[in-house]
């Protein structure tokens, strides 16, 4: 009896754009709460630190986005560019690129009949996907794409942003800044666990330079605000 095992199927582009996500909505967070909470630390003025959020917010989203695109885009040249190489090598040279396949398969623990028959029938299929896998590690047929990570990047930094934003608008004067580092706190170790679940990574690791790495972050602008709160003051 045949059972299907619970592969976790989240390659290529698809990463790509969970990776994205989880790292813009983590930026999102920090750079967000780090923000409000030091211009906290300087003013009660409500409009002001909703002014200071929403600016930090869409700047923050627009350079995660453009960053994102960027990024992806010059990997999506050069997998573009190594794919244009094996390509042309694979029509200047067959037998030399048939001989290499079949070593890469020799090298991964087949006798060399088996990988010589190996690389024989996947290079009848498709030459340039056999190839382009076991040399390169890339598959034609999924390419990175910058359009998917920036708008992710730009999406999963705008909601992680709201939450403290939200988190510091509606509170109560008082206790503005426990709160908007509380809800911080509890979002980052979401997208801690998040963050290791798709790597696979041990989780609490994860969590915890998360939420030190935000803690910090907000600790220093909540003191900086503070000293400059006084010294205009």
């Amino acid at each position: 009896m045949v059972h299907d095992e619970p592969h976790d199927e989240v390659t290529g582009d698809r990463m790509n754009w969970l990776r994205a996500g989880v790292l813009g909505a983590n930026d999102g967070i920090v750079s967000t709460a780090s923000l409000v909470v030091g211009v906290a630390g300087a003013t009660t003025e409500k409009a002001q630190i909703l002014v200071a959020g929403l600016a930090g917010l869409f700047a923050g989203a627009m350079s995660m986005a453009s960053g994102e695109y960027v990024s992806v885009s010059s990997q999506r040249d050069a997998e573009r560019a190594l794919l244009a190489k094996e390509r042309q090598e694979l029509k200047e040279t067959p037998e030399e690129e048939l001989e290499e396949l079949a070593d890469i398969y020799e090298g991964k623990g087949l006798d060399p009949d088996t990988a010589q028959e190996v690389a024989e029938q996947l290079t009848k299929h498709d030459a340039l996907a056999a190839h382009a896998e076991a040399e390169l590690g890339i598959d034609p047929e999924e390419l990175t794409n910058p359009w998917g990570a920036a708008i992710a990047s730009f999406i999963s930094f705008t909601v992680g942003a709201l939450l403290p934003l939200a988190a510091i608008i509606l509170s109560p004067t008082s206790l503005r800044v426990p709160i908007t580092v509380v809800a911080a706190i509890a979002t980052l170790a979401l997208t801690g666990f998040i963050s290791a679940r798709l790597s696979g990574a041990p989780r609490q690791r994860a969590i915890v330079r998360n939420v030190v790495g935000g803690l910090i972050a907000m600790g220093v602008t909540y003191a900086i605000g503070s000293l400059v709160g006084q010294s205009i003051g």
